[in-house]
């Protein structure tokens, strides 16, 4: 089994007020640039660094994933692959992380 180590800059924000309860922080990662493909979707029940990490990581399963960003405050991920990526991949992804994939942004 592997690790995938994620890397999560804490932002303390109005939804950290909803958090899990699982870190009590509001992250949030900037958007990622520079890359062959990018995909953006809009995720609901995001509302602390727990679930960053947890989205992170499932998303970074995906083959072809080089960079995931979340933004709690809007609850927009962005994906970014070298290779166009299945919507049903990244349903999922976003569903073993615990969260509902609402839909692609980006059509």
């Amino acid at each position: 089994m592997t690790e995938t180590a994620v890397t999560v800059e804490t932002a303390v924000t109005e939804t950290a007020a909803a958090c899990c309860g699982s870190c009590g922080t509001g992250a949030t990662t900037p958007p990622a640039t520079g890359t062959a493909g990018r995909a953006v979707f809009q995720v609901k029940g995001m509302t602390c660094g727990h679930c960053v990490t947890s989205v992170t990581a499932e998303l970074q399963q995906i083959d072809g994933v080089t960079d995931v960003a979340v933004d709690l405050a809007t609850g927009q991920v962005t994906v970014d692959s070298t290779r166009p990526l299945a919507d049903d991949a990244v349903a999922a992804a976003i569903d073993e992380a615990g969260y509902d994939l609402v839909g692609r942004l980006d059509d």
